[in-house]
């Protein structure tokens, strides 16, 4: 078995390859080729929780699981809200044939599979971007939807303003060519965005959809479980929302979840999975006016694909402690 650390994940895995490997993972998901048991979270103390991810993958043949701790406070002490391990399994033999850092991996393929979805469904000539939250989803969201859209004016927006500069302090090092500004005030940073990203773990929404500009399109992405709320219930209502993958979408994206409990919405008004857009089964956007959205829970294929194409480059470049169990 091969183990990988964060570092070589970083290395192996460039955000425009992993963009196109997620693009056609929700496409063989939509189409059924791929086991996905619903993730389960077990807290651990606190606001802190452990989940466990497993999947199975038709193409690339493979299965394996992702054990990822979430701490939120963690941030605060100079590390990374999700911690874990992903562990690849042969898909011939059932032989462990590698585990990685599942951090990284996480954000690479969370911000891919944002990117593809921003491809998918935002106008094409968007080149405004505001990102709330300040954290490492952040970076890879902005690296992710710059390489999908001629992004040319990035808002950094959050609760915290000196941490939002920061952000943007580091960020211009990373791109000189984008104007990338903090704005404390998050209606005032998304009333002309084009794209709007949230990344956040607030447990409260961070977004009204009273604020967003005509044609905008959004991405909701750091609520991961059913008790976090990023977005208010009207831009639930009032907008065309298709999913990663149904099933956690209806069992686990809370803010959907609950809307239909209540009767205030039907299942049906959901456009459906990204993978069926990109496959042509199901329609994208039908008018520059339109406000999109794109909800993102994660799922293992995502994982799957990702670490496979992480392995397949550290056999190739020869990276990477090869131990026996």
């Amino acid at each position: 078995m091969i183990v990988l650390t964060s570092e070589d994940v970083a290395a192996l895995l460039p955000i425009a390859d992993a963009i196109e490997i997620i693009e056609t993972t929700m496409k063989t998901v939509s189409a059924g080729g791929a086991e996905l048991p619903l993730r389960n979270v077990v807290p651990v103390g606190g606001d802190n929780r452990m989940g466990v991810m497993p999947g199975a993958l038709s193409d690339p043949a493979c299965f394996g699981v992702k054990l990822v701790s979430l701490f939120p406070d963690n941030p605060a002490r100079g590390l990374s809200s999700h911690s874990g391990a992903f562990v690849l399994f042969d898909a011939v033999t059932g032989q462990a044939t590698a585990m990685m850092d599942a951090s990284l991996l996480t954000a690479i393929r969370t911000a891919a599979a944002t990117a593809v979805a921003t491809r998918a469904l935002a106008r094409s000539e968007s080149q405004t971007l505001t990102i709330i939250g300040y954290g490492e989803q952040a970076e890879h969201h902005l690296a992710a939807i710059c390489a999908v859209r001629e992004i040319q004016s990035v808002h950094i927006a959050g609760r915290n303003e000196t941490k939002a500069r920061a952000f943007c302090k580091a960020a211009r090092s990373r791109h000189p060519d984008l104007q990338i500004s903090a704005v404390n005030d998050v209606r005032a940073a998304v009333e002309k965005a084009c794209i709007v990203c949230t990344v956040t773990a607030s447990p409260t929404p961070v977004l009204d959809h009273a604020w967003l500009d005509e044609g905008c399109h959004v991405n909701v992405v750091g609520s991961s479980i059913p008790s976090m709320r990023e977005v208010d219930d009207d831009l639930v209502l009032k907008t065309s929302i298709w999913v990663d993958y149904l099933p956690s979408a209806l069992a686990q994206a809370g803010e959907i979840v609950d809307l239909i409990a209540q009767g205030r919405m039907d299942a049906g008004a959901l456009k459906g999975e990204i993978g069926h857009v990109l496959s042509g089964h199901v329609a994208g956007r039908t008018s520059p006016s339109e406000r999109t959205v794109y909800r993102s829970l994660g799922i293992a294929a995502q994982d799957l694909a990702a670490a496979q194409a992480v392995l397949s480059a550290a056999r190739e470049r020869g990276m990477g402690q090869t131990v026996r169990l």
